[in-house]
């Protein structure tokens, strides 16, 4: 009678850890579906990111050569830079 007791209680507590480990598994399995399923909506928000970036630089560029001057600027007579030059070496002597 005592053996089949324990035969009984060996069966019930194998049940329940199967159950209790069933559990476990499916509680990680949810957090791990769902820590992936937020992976793929934050992939999904930076490739549409990473694509208005490359549209707004495209149309960046295109402003840029419209806004481009025609003409350039001519260079300064050579006494203006020489003049200039010694100006910026007295700026850096110090005063005593």
């Amino acid at each position: 009678m005592g053996e089949l007791m324990n035969t009984g209680l060996l069966n019930i507590a194998s049940l329940a850890i199967s159950v209790i480990v069933m559990v476990i598994g499916l509680v990680l399995w949810f957090f791990v579906n769902r820590a992936s399923s937020r992976t793929d909506e934050q992939i999904e928000l930076l490739e549409a990111l990473l694509d208005q970036q490359k549209r707004q630089n495209a149309l960046l560029r295109r402003l840029c050569e419209a806004n481009e001057p025609e003409e350039k600027i001519a260079p300064k007579a050579p006494e203006q830079e020489v003049k200039e030059e010694d100006d910026d070496f007295i700026r850096l002597v110090a005063e005593r």
